[in-house]
């Protein structure tokens, strides 16, 4: 038993199928273990000034995360290494000595930098924490500073990982790292406190990296500093990873300022913004992300073959599925909203405030899943072509509308004018301590679905009209998620009369049902209608999807 797990570790898995597989039970089992790591911190902690101080302590870590890709971007990182291996196994070893090399330096410098600096960066992530909340929040963020140089080493040894196609070794990397996170939770937290689950995270990263190092030390291709350091070679991969970086950079940024923001509200406002945020994260890291991935080598080949009619054609067909997918995920989400934070928060210390702040979070984000998903689309688009400064312009421009729209609510929040009983009234959180903190989930997702406008016009004026290959789809998938929703909602009022809604079991099956039951009715319209998706989707499955050339797995774009 044991030897045929080791054979594991050593196996090459050729071909997309084997490969999918492996990377998707992965993802499942990461994001499983992500949802039981912000379920054991939302019991232990509640949404609360611990919590806030916890999430508030990534920020300054994350940026330099993103800092990291500019040299170990996996995406770019793989081609030249098997340029270099198709030489020879000593120039493709000099390559990763050389990046290795000048990502250690950069990388050192810039943690011991932000060590030093932790006051004042935290001041300036929460500026609204009292003097204590601010002393943890430095402790903390200094004991993270290790995870970004780790997460980053991990991301340029899976370079080699994957261009051998180990990837059982490189699909257990997230796994770990999430276990690393409960571990300090469950086992370091009652000794030491917020300082050992922040140690928990140091380990997961650890972890992430060293599980990669004895298939690398197998392959010979263990990277190593070196004094002799072709910066011509490392230049041209910051120059192509440097956009992109610039990019995540950007939404980091965006971030902080939230969590600035939210630092002068109420106790578990950043908390709250974060639950929720991950929440609606997983559908879109499933939708958004496979989607973009997937479609980026081939919009690339067709791009620099000059088939521009057919880069257009690919582009709509990845925008069709990503409405199929998006529309009715955000329905259900917004429709059993609370049973979801109930079911996967809702135990502990995580009262019904914070459970009711959460769910009308989660339903704001929830609005703007599927013009998430098109931003990532659109912007993998613009890099394909070799377009990289639109996609950070209109960043900005919309980072600038997200700061100036916080800034002008808050300031009205208080008048006549303020839109806040209105939303409070919708989502149900009349009276709750707090509410206004859900200024900051809607206005990110009023900013995003904005950037996705303004995307695709952008888009569009370059390379061709989207909207009228996509507007059946899209009226079609409205109506039945719609539809689907309104069903879901109807069932959940009558289940509640059935399941006794007091307990996990009975809360989890009144939404499992009728999530059940919408779909039913999602399915049956879009099939009655003929939609294209649908039938697509359909026989895709029949197929031997599987005969595909080799899979390519981009590194995360923040610590997970």
């Amino acid at each position: 038993m044991v030897k045929k797990i080791l054979k594991l570790f050593y196996q090459e898995f050729g071909g997309l199928h084997r490969a999918a597989l492996v990377l998707a039970a992965s993802s499942i089992m990461s994001g499983l273990l992500g949802l039981l790591r912000d379920r054991l911190l939302a019991g232990t902690f509640g949404a609360g000034r611990e919590l806030d101080i916890y999430y508030a302590a990534f920020k300054i870590p994350d940026f330099l995360y993103i800092i990291s890709l500019s040299i170990a971007s996996v995406t770019v990182l793989i081609p030249f290494f098997l340029e270099k291996i198709d030489v020879g196994q000593k120039q493709g070893k000099e390559f990763l000595n050389n990046i290795f090399t000048v990502f250690l330096l950069a990388m050192l410098f810039l943690i011991v930098a932000a060590f030093f600096l932790a006051p004042y960066l935290a001041g300036m992530v929460a500026p609204g924490f009292s003097a204590e909340a601010k002393k943890q929040l430095i402790v903390l963020t200094r004991i993270l500073l290790l995870s970004p140089f780790l997460l980053g080493l991990s991301n340029l040894l899976s370079t080699v990982v994957q261009s051998f196609r180990r990837f059982f070794v490189y699909a257990l990397s997230p796994i770990l790292y999430n276990i690393g996170i409960i571990i300090g939770i469950l086992a370091f937290f009652p000794f030491f406190g917020m300082n050992g689950i922040a140690i928990g995270v140091v380990i997961g990263a650890l972890m992430h990296a060293l599980i990669q190092m004895p298939s690398i030390a197998r392959l010979g291709f263990l990277p190593s500093a070196r004094a002799k350091i072709n910066f011509l070679e490392v230049w041209q991969i910051i120059k192509l990873s440097l956009p992109r970086a610039l990019g995540l950079g950007l939404n980091q940024i965006i971030f902080i300022f939230i969590t600035a923001v939210a630092s002068f509200l109420g106790a578990g406002s950043i908390a709250v913004f974060n639950l929720s945020f991950n929440l609606q994260s997983l559908p879109l890291s499933v939708i958004g992300v496979s989607y973009s991935v997937a479609a980026f080598p081939t919009l690339a080949r067709l791009f620099v073959n000059n088939q521009k009619r057919q880069f257009l054609d690919y582009t709509i067909i990845a925008t069709r599925q990503i409405i199929f997918w998006s529309v009715p995920v955000s329905i259900l989400l917004i429709v059993l909203r609370a049973q979801i934070v109930r079911v996967l928060f809702g135990y502990g210390q995580f009262g019904w405030r914070d459970t009711r702040l959460t769910a009308a979070a989660l339903a704001l984000f929830a609005f703007s899943i599927t013009s998430q998903a098109l931003i990532i689309l659109f912007v993998r688009a613009f890099y394909a072509a070799g377009k990289t400064t639109k996609p950070i312009v209109i960043n900005i421009l919309f980072f600038i509308f997200i700061a100036a729209g916080i800034f002008l609510s808050f300031n009205a929040v208080d008048s006549s004018l303020s839109p806040m009983p209105f939303f409070e009234s919708i989502l149900r959180v009349e009276n709750v301590e707090d509410a206004e903190m859900l200024l900051l989930p809607l206005l990110f997702s009023i900013g995003m679905i904005f950037n996705s406008i303004f995307l695709c016009w952008i888009f569009q004026k370059d390379f061709g009209k989207i909207w009228p290959s996509v507007k059946k789809t899209f009226f079609q998938v409205i109506l039945s998620s719609v539809l689907m929703g309104a069903v879901a909602y109807f069932s959940s009022n009558v289940l509640d009369k059935i399941f006794d809604i007091k307990t996990f079991v009975g809360i989890f099956f009144q939404g499992f049902v009728s999530a059940l039951f919408g779909l039913a009715v999602w399915y049956a319209v879009l099939r009655s209608a003929g939609n294209r998706e649908l039938i697509e989707i359909t026989g895709a499955l029949k197929k031997k999807f599987w005969k595909e050339p080799q899979v390519v797995v981009p590194e995360p774009e923040e610590l997970p």
